[in-house]
């Protein structure tokens, strides 16, 4: 039986290609994204009539009407290319909030694959929410922990259903759009988000449209007085600028075509944000910023690139140190192309890019090149190769992989020289659908198998990484595909907890086979308990009473728990027999005898020693003697006898109270006694009482009556009383207990007043 998780192999590490015009280059993406929800007739205008009694009269918390929100969503979706069932889909996120069983409600009116894109974009906007709020001071701070958590966020919430990426896009694009079109300034830690992590998603993707206005759109909020000289600059000059810019395109390309250079020249659009950045990562001034004045070269091949390149070097004064061959060291992430600066005869300085046509597709559309399969066929674009919906997947998820990484590695490098920790400690593994599953640094495929289901991690007993068989202690790398192989029935090897072999890294994987194995040792001790019990029952002829009857009795909640006790031999089957046996008949002081024979002491007027008896009475020979009852005396404690009347000597401790009342009227009735053999037991054991006051609480009985079976002393009886007080409840428990040694019981009541709960533990 297998479990599959496959998954591609490592992320590209560097940045998607950051340039490139954005008019219909987005298309594809779209296209192939919507594909996977099924085409509906008229699903469009049915979701919008669907949506709009519910939402019309709503507003966002920005201000803005809901209709009109998800009205201007649908129609950013549709100018990149999106489809109608895309476009519906936008109409039926906002409903969810006001239905009282939206996934319910969706799917019967769409089907489940709205319902689950409907569902899975709204919670994912509820975390931002939240997210945003929190992090708040963190983000303006530039915090790399808060916006890595962010991208993180993102990134499970996208390998869910990556649908959700395109309407997060457009509806965050929408809501710049609103604060902009209503002069309104949008909240720093939106705007902040948009920049640092929307964008830079949009920019991964390939998706430079959006990318591109949102980072001015943020730029305006975040810096106003920054945007505005900027734009003001770019205004004063735009005819000038244009002009030239017009002048030179054609002529380039006029002469390129002259030389037998087949080329396509075209102007590159400018951008706010682009231009602030280049301004003061370079400290530049606004005339020194070369992609103010900015062409692409499209040849037809890269014989032609070089051919172009060699062109504009020989007809232009090259600038030192700007020229870049991406084409034959091309960025890993398949980014290809020439970039270089020159100056005109003026010493203007110009911005040159020179590609072929795939790879400006490919630097156009980024990863939307690997969602285009259909379109593409087997070459796929810049040489990647994309024949599946899910290759597509999982070049994206590649994407956001890398994103992330790159996020958290310069953040992770500057924690640890902190010692603060961050997320390096983190990898992301696939399953066959694209799933991903996070775990820690170093984890194996057997940490894998848990952390997709318990079940399957108990029955993992081989492994395919990228499709290749390894060993099960194989630690994981970021990116990889992981598919489990495993049997129907079975549970864990114990070699697993062994640390020296590396099976496992993550504290839940080996919690989990920790547990499996104390359940198998705990059926075994409980199987154990339940024989020794049905069998005391059985000799007791109490086999019609019911197990967890018996268990409540005796404090125990069920009767499982009294046959882990018996089990374990922490609770003695003799005080079960007790409790089974029926009381005997209470005796009064003056019966409870205890008959022993003493010797006559030696003449020479010495203390004797009695060979059988417990108690010795001095000058009295033959002499019958009892325990009293009032004070439970036990060998070796300080005693003394009172002659009673008719039902011979009384022995009390020394320290009783009834005995020094008694002995205050009849003095001439004490008579001195002693133990017989106080140094050597004779096997003789004596009950004496135990008061216990505790705080009542369940299973309190229970815990003392384990210490006193821990301690092989046998309890003859049990009373308790409870009373509610201020503290809760104060319980009181008279135990006696056998003993053949006082002294061995200032052990126990030290190991009894250690029990939760109890407050003082003596002997009465």
């Amino acid at each position: 039986m297998k479990s599959n998780a496959r998954g591609p192999g490592g992320p590209p590490g560097s940045q998607g290609a950051a340039s490139g015009s954005a008019q219909g280059a987005n298309a594809s993406i779209v296209t192939a994204t919507a594909a996977s929800l099924p085409d509906q007739p008229h699903a469009l205008a049915r979701a919008r009539a669907f949506a709009e009694p519910l939402i019309a009269c709503e507003t966002l918390d920005t201000g803005e009407n809901i209709l009109a929100h998800a009205d201007a969503v649908a129609a950013i979706l549709k100018l990149i290319g999106g489809s109608e069932a895309m476009q519906a889909a936008t109409y039926l996120v906002h409903c969810c909030q006001h239905l009282t069983k939206p996934q319910e409600v969706i799917t019967k009116a769409f089907g489940a694959n709205y319902a689950a894109l409907a569902m899975e974009t709204t919670k994912l906007v509820s975390v931002q929410r939240q997210a945003r709020s929190a992090n708040a001071k963190a983000q303006l701070l530039d915090d790399p922990a808060a916006q890595t958590e962010n991208v993180r966020k993102m990134l499970l919430a996208f390998s869910r259903d990556l649908r959700v990426v395109m309407l997060r896009l457009a509806s965050r694009l929408q809501t710049l759009r609103h604060y902009a079109a209503t002069r309104q300034a949008a909240p720093p830690a939106l705007a902040h988000e948009s920049l640092h992590v929307f964008a830079p998603l949009a920019n991964r993707l390939g998706i430079w449209q959006i990318k591109w206005e949102m980072e001015d759109l943020a730029c305006r909020f975040l810096e106003p007085d920054t945007y505005k000289q900027i734009a003001q600059l770019l205004h004063e000059k735009r005819i000038e600028r244009e002009g030239f810019m017009e002048a030179l395109r054609a002529q380039l390309q006029r002469e390129l075509n002259q030389n037998h250079i087949a080329a396509l020249v075209q102007g590159r659009p400018k951008h706010i944000y682009s231009i602030v950045k280049k301004m003061r990562g370079k400290s530049l001034d606004f005339d020194q910023v070369f992609d103010i004045r900015a062409l692409r070269v499209i040849a037809a091949d890269v014989k032609g690139c070089y051919a172009a390149l060699g062109y504009v070097h020989s007809h232009f004064s090259l600038v030192e140190g700007e020229f870049d061959d991406y084409i034959a060291k091309p960025k890993s992430n398949g980014y290809q192309s020439l970039h270089t600066v020159v100056r005109d005869e003026a010493g203007r300085a110009v911005e040159i890019q020179i590609r072929t046509q795939a790879m400006h597709d490919h630097a156009e559309h980024g990863v939307a090149a690997h969602w285009a399969y259909k379109e593409a066929g087997a070459k796929g674009y810049g040489g990647v190769s994309a024949n599946s919906e899910y290759d597509a997947k999982i070049a994206v998820l590649r994407q956001l992989l890398a994103w992330e990484r790159d996020l958290s590695g310069p953040a992770a490098a500057r924690a640890r020289e902190a010692n603060k920790g961050l997320f390096e400690d983190r990898i992301y593994v696939l399953t066959p659908d694209a799933a991903i599953v996070e775990l820690p640094q170093g984890a194996t495929t057997v940490d894998f198998a848990y952390s997709v289901h318990t079940s399957l991690g108990h029955r993992c007993r081989g492994a395919r990484i990228d499709g290749v068989m390894v060993p099960l202690n194989t630690p994981l790398q970021n990116g990889q595909t992981v598919e489990v192989i495993t049997v129907k029935e079975g549970g864990p090897s114990r070699d697993w907890l062994n640390p020296e072999l590396g099976f496992l890294a993550s504290h839940r994987a080996k919690s989990k086979v920790r547990a499996w194995f104390n359940a198998q040792v705990m059926a075994q001790t409980v199987a154990k308990g339940r024989e020794a019990v049905e069998k005391l029952l059985q000799r007791e002829g109490k086999t019609a009473m019911k197990l967890d009857d018996l268990a409540l009795q005796l404090g125990f909640k069920a009767a499982d728990d009294l046959f882990e006790v018996v089990g374990k031999d922490e609770l003695s089957l003799r005080t079960i027999e007790n409790m089974l046996r029926p009381p005997e008949p209470v005796l009064s002081q003056d019966d409870y005898v205890l008959a022993k024979k003493t010797r006559q002491p030696e003449r020479s007027g010495q203390n004797g020693k009695g060979s059988k008896g417990s108690v010795l009475v001095v000058g009295i020979d033959s002499l019958l003697t009892q325990l009293a009852k009032c004070c439970k005396p036990a060998p070796p404690d300080e005693i003394l006898g009172f002659v009673t009347k008719g039902k011979g000597v009384s022995i009390h401790r020394s320290d009783c109270s009834n005995f020094r009342n008694m002995a205050s009227g009849s003095p001439d009735r004490v008579i001195e006694v002693e133990w017989s053999s106080p140094k050597t037991p004779d096997g003789s054991i004596y009950p004496v009482d135990v008061a216990v006051e505790a705080a009542d609480r369940q299973g309190l009985l229970r815990d003392i009556s384990e210490v006193f079976a821990k301690e092989k002393m046998n309890v003859i009886g049990v009373q308790t009383q409870s009373v509610k007080d201020n503290r809760g409840g104060t319980a009181w428990m008279t135990f006696t207990v056998e003993v053949a040694q006082s002294s061995r019981l200032k052990q126990v009541l030290g190991i009894v007043a250690d029990v939760p709960g109890v407050r003082s533990a003596r002997r009465r």
